[in-house]
């Protein structure tokens, strides 16, 4: 028997309505701040990555899914959407007459590394991209609405928190990367094979690894950004904002953010259940990326939200919770009754917005009734042999019990059922 291939995962009809409300959730809170949907093809040419990510980090290193078309590029399915969005934006510019773009995209991302609990090969995220703005009010706009937005799915603000810390701009980020290869150095010996190799290409990425033995060789290493005047009044106002707004946040300087693009602002959201890999949502200011890959100086600063780690957090059982149960189930007593029902199914899916369904491949009423109720069905129509003789029917209420005998007339059922399943 085939299975799905490891590090992906079906996502079953009883799972999927809590992945519907995530996303609505997200469509709606992103829309009151200002920010437009876009999205991006699944796959890129795999240099947009190497240039934007960096070549020698992990992602593009050992993690993208990485193939030759028919023309012979080297093509990649898309490890994280900040950099399509780049160049779609770059691409596209020229519709665009306002400076600043909010963009947030939703869907599937791609990385071949060891699948772990909240994180498959095929993953998704949902993310949120601010183009044209470095005033510091958009940086703590941008960590603000991702405690909005977990705070409106349910997750505790007292169970999630907020770190945050500042690269500085390219020259503080260079100062800090030596001053990391400096104090690192007494015990490179005692960290793991792929973070020896990162001593030289990218050393901000070794106080990203979740091996014990990394963790415990630098954890007494402190690291001490040393921000020009610039950068520090632009983390003060940041603060300062977060504070006025009442967003809790803890200074975290080994937040680094190890992707090659971020600079001044970055952050992690963690939640405590989850573990060692613990982050639901990260991100930062990446204000050289735009000029780097061609296009204008232009600043930046976005978030990625990894939507299995969030339905970890939200603590939320979704198998026994629909998102969306069935408004009506129409059953019958016997399969005289059946084209009689079909024609009212019809007239409910033709002239009302209500999802309603039948339970035919159950013979007996019994059967049929425990079938709508499985469905979540909040009312139950019955079509009775004796009732239909007098032109009446029977509506249940599934979640009260009280059952009625109504006049079986189109318009006057569907008025009553409109009064009986607010909207």
């Amino acid at each position: 028997m085939l299975k799905a291939l490891r590090g992906t995962k079906d996502i079953l009809p009883d799972e999927v309505g809590l992945w519907i409300h995530i996303e609505n959730s997200a469509r709606d809170i992103f829309s009151i701040y200002g920010y437009n949907e876009i999205r991006t093809p699944l796959i890129e040419e795999a240099e947009l990555f190497k240039r934007s990510i960096g070549e020698y980090s992990d992602i593009v290193q050992k993690e993208m899914y990485l193939f030759e078309d028919r023309a012979g590029r080297l093509v990649a399915l898309r490890p994280e959407g900040t950099a399509p969005i780049v160049r779609a934006y770059l691409e596209n510019c020229g519709r665009y007459s306002q400076r600043l773009q909010k963009f947030f995209y939703i869907g599937p991302m791609f990385r071949g590394e060891r699948p772990q609990k909240g994180r498959q090969r095929q993953f998704h995220q949902i993310g949120v991209e601010l183009i044209g703005s470095s005033l510091p009010f958009r940086d703590a706009e941008i960590i603000q609405l991702a405690t909005v937005f977990l705070k409106r799915l349910g997750i505790k603000e007292e169970d999630f928190s907020v770190r945050l810390n500042s690269l500085g701009c390219e020259k503080d980020k260079l100062l800090l990367i030596k001053k990391c290869q400096e104090d690192i150095r007494p015990v490179l010996k005692s960290l793991c094979e792929t973070c020896i190799s990162r001593y030289d290409k990218n050393v901000l990425r070794i106080f990203d690894c979740k091996m014990e033995g990394c963790i415990d060789a630098i954890k007494d290493i402190k690291i001490k950004n040393t921000l020009c005047d610039e950068c520090k009044g632009h983390f003060d106002a940041v603060k300062r904002y977060l504070n006025e707004w009442g967003v809790k946040f803890q200074l975290d300087e080994k937040i680094v953010r190890g992707l090659d693009y971020y600079t001044r602002t970055v952050f992690e959201i963690t939640h405590k259940a989850l573990g060692s890999q613990d982050a639901i949502c990260a991100g930062g200011r990446y204000d050289n990326l735009i000029k780097d890959m061609g296009g204008k100086d232009t600043p930046a600063i976005g978030f990625a939200l990894g939507v299995e780690r969030l339905i970890l957090s939200m603590k939320i059982d979704s198998t026994k919770r629909p998102y969306k149960k069935l408004d009506v189930s129409i059953v019958t007593t016997g399969k005289a009754l059946q084209d009689e029902a079909f024609r009212f199914l019809n007239f409910l899916r033709d002239k009302s917005r209500f999802s309603c369904d039948v339970h035919f491949e159950e013979d007996s009423l019994k059967a049929q009734m425990r079938q709508a109720e499985r469905s979540g069905a909040r009312l139950v129509v019955i079509f009775g042999e004796e009732e239909f003789k007098n032109k009446k029917l029977i509506i249940k209420n599934m979640d009260t019990g009280f059952q009625e005998e109504v006049d079986y007339n189109y318009e006057a059922l569907l008025k009553k059922l409109e009064r009986d399943i607010p909207r």
